[in-house]
């Protein structure tokens, strides 16, 4: 496996927690530079070049980059409106969130059909065969919480 990170502090833990040293890292580290006198106000400073940095392992260079995660972003605050800002959809519980993100990556990668796979990302993966539908998430939802019946029937 693959992974690139801008080196936040907060990754260097969780890369070794998660991954030990059975990864290979790289990081991305963006240079920014002055946007135009014109749009200083309003505009984010500008992208000038990005400096990629092997890690640990053995990451392909034409593959270090973030913007496989950076699309995935995009599409989450695009279908779930509570990760854009000033969006009036919120989650007040974080279990509420985090069922909604979990409902999403289920229905995001078993139910829809990607343009550029022309299939689910699961059946891709080989991890599905079918297009699931939002009666098969359902299904899939009632059967957990009837396992969590039981076993704090038995428990």
């Amino acid at each position: 496996m693959q992974l690139t990170t801008d080196r936040h502090s907060a990754y260097l833990e969780a890369v070794e927690g998660a991954f030990g040293g059975d990864v290979d890292d790289a990081m991305l580290v963006k240079l920014y530079g002055e946007a135009p006198e014109a749009e200083k106000r309003y505009s984010p400073a500008q992208c000038i070049g990005a400096r990629r940095t092997p890690i640990e392992g053995k990451p392909d260079p034409d593959h270090i980059g973030t913007s496989y995660v950076e699309r995935s972003n995009l599409s989450m605050r695009t279908f779930m409106r509570r990760f854009a800002r000033l969006a009036l959809g919120c989650s007040k519980k974080f279990e509420n969130h985090r069922h909604m993100v979990a409902l999403y990556t289920v229905w995001y990668n078993f139910a829809t059909i990607h343009k550029a796979l022309k299939m689910p990302p699961a059946m891709a993966a080989g991890v599905s065969d079918r297009l699931w539908s939002v009666g098969d998430i359902v299904d899939l939802i009632e059967a957990r919480e009837a396992l969590e019946d039981s076993s704090l029937l038995v428990g």
